[in-house]
């Protein structure tokens, strides 16, 4: 990719504006999807046959707060009674979920996200895991994935992973400059990471991804190429490079970040050009939006081959159709509804303890909704959307559905983000910057009074 960028262009572009990795987005989903509902859905679900199913289980307990942090957490120093209870709890979601849907479906990927999974001590682990089979088949052949803060692990804490039946692990790594560390409260040398990824390395796990975050106080270009020169001598198979997302209004703790220390739009674009660069030199293959892998990992493969998936954690192969989420916060969606369960302990526990589902709030799409998600997906995951595709799947012309807006499209052709062929709609060099400038112009529900305020912006 070779693209000038200058004031003028970040000037443009620069907005607020959904990440997708839903459609529609969070905001505007509702109470009106409640417990009822969601056993509904399970239901429908468990009766199907034919589709596959994924599982994440939150674990939100930190240590510590990272100031860039934009999920939901728990601060606990250290009490193995708070996991303890926690455990008890997501085998009370699991029971009830298990009932609606009527017996033990198969999944074919699993994952541990928070928070921090590793918070938990080896017996919690081996406790979860073990009786999270008791509810749930677990494909040992699938994807069993587990977030890893280094800070919270031993050697032999990542043998009893691998020993369980994980077999990829995600390495918060961020950014390894020190005073970069200093000011998000995350401090981690590099010679904790490396021993961590060579760790891992021993027991044979078959991905290992480094998470990055681009946009923090006190990064320059220079600075972060650093960092990148390290993870490159890490060789990690993937490498999730995220736009760092300040939004002070949601999250109160981000207040504490000097916005003045925080790279200008120009200067984060540097950033992730630079970045992006040296990856490709160093053999990676640039996954969509923001994600790099080798090209022998499974996620290079599958965007090869037009099955890349996104959802809430983030750009993944989609080995299954639908998925449920466990845990205090966690999102679900099946059967064309999103569902979310409650943000705080103690909702998600008086729910539980009252013997019903957790839920707080979720979405059930309507048609509109499936052929926008469809669309907004077709852009983020493969920069293409093929109109014989659409019309295949719904039936319409997309020219026609999308008569509103046509308008959007060609001012995305005139500004070099799109370009028309053969049918289809190709995103070109600046668009894949400016994906989600793309596929806000396919969004509904950003017509809405506010709909932008509740968004980190696009650069």
């Amino acid at each position: 990719m070779s693209l000038a960028i200058d004031q003028e262009i970040v000037a443009k572009f620069d907005v607020p504006g959904p990440r997708y990795t839903s459609y529609p987005t969070a905001p505007v989903w509702s109470t009106d999807v409640n417990a009822a509902v969601y056993a509904e859905k399970l239901a429908a679900f468990g009766r199907t046959r034919g589709k596959t199913l994924s599982l994440y289980i939150h674990i939100p307990f930190c240590r510590s707060l990272c100031a860039y942090c934009g999920c939901s957490v728990v601060i606990r120093k250290k009490d193995e009674r708070f996991a303890d209870e926690y455990i008890e709890y997501l085998f009370k979601e699991m029971d009830l979920v298990h009932l609606a849907l009527g017996g033990r479906p198969r999944v074919r990927q699993l994952h541990w996200g928070g928070g921090t999974p590793t918070f938990l001590n080896e017996a919690q682990i081996e406790r979860l895991y073990k009786g999270t089979l008791k509810y749930f088949d677990v494909d040992p052949a699938g994807e069993v994935a587990i977030e890893i803060d280094p800070r919270t692990i031993d050697r032999s804490k990542v043998q009893k992973l691998r020993a369980l039946g994980f077999n990829r692990v995600s390495i918060g790594v961020q950014d390894f400059n020190e005073e970069v560390q200093k000011e998000v409260n995350r401090r981690q040398p590099y010679s904790v990471v490396k021993e961590l990824n060579d760790w891992c390395r021993e027991p044979g796990f078959a991905s290992v991804n480094f998470d990055l975050i681009y946009g923090l106080p006190r990064q320059t270009p220079e600075s972060f190429s650093a960092t990148v020169e390290q993870v490159v001598a890490l060789r990690p198979d993937r490498v999730a490079l995220y736009s760092f997302a300040y939004v002070p209004w949601l999250k109160r703790h981000q207040r504490k970040i000097d916005a003045s220390l925080l790279p200008s739009g120009e200067a984060k674009l540097d950033i992730f050009l630079r970045a992006r660069e040296r990856f490709l030199e160093s053999g990676y293959k640039a996954i969509a939006m923001d994600h790099f892998a080798l090209a022998d990992d499974e996620l290079a493969k599958a965007f090869e081959a037009g099955t890349l998936y996104r959802n809430f954690m983030g750009y993944t192969v989609k080995p299954a159709d639908e998925y449920i989420g466990v845990g205090v916060t966690s999102i679900g969606f099946l059967e064309n509804t999103y569902v979310q369960n409650a943000k705080a302990l103690p909702a998600y526990y008086a729910a539980l303890d009252a013997g019903r589902l957790a839920v707080e709030r979720g979405k059930v799409l309507t048609d509109d909704d499936r052929a926008r998600q469809w669309t907004i997906h077709s852009l983020m995951c493969r920069f293409r959307i093929d109109k014989r595709d659409f019309q295949k799947e719904f039936h319409a012309d997309f020219d026609r559905y999308f008569q509103d807006e046509q308008a959007h499209i060609r001012r995305c052709v005139q500004d070099g983000l799109l370009r028309v062929q053969n049918g289809s709609l190709e995103v070109c060099d600046a668009g894949k910057l400016f994906i989600r400038n793309i596929c806000m112009g396919f969004d509904h529900y950003l017509k809405q009074k506010d709909a932008l305020t509740r968004f980190s912006r696009t650069v």
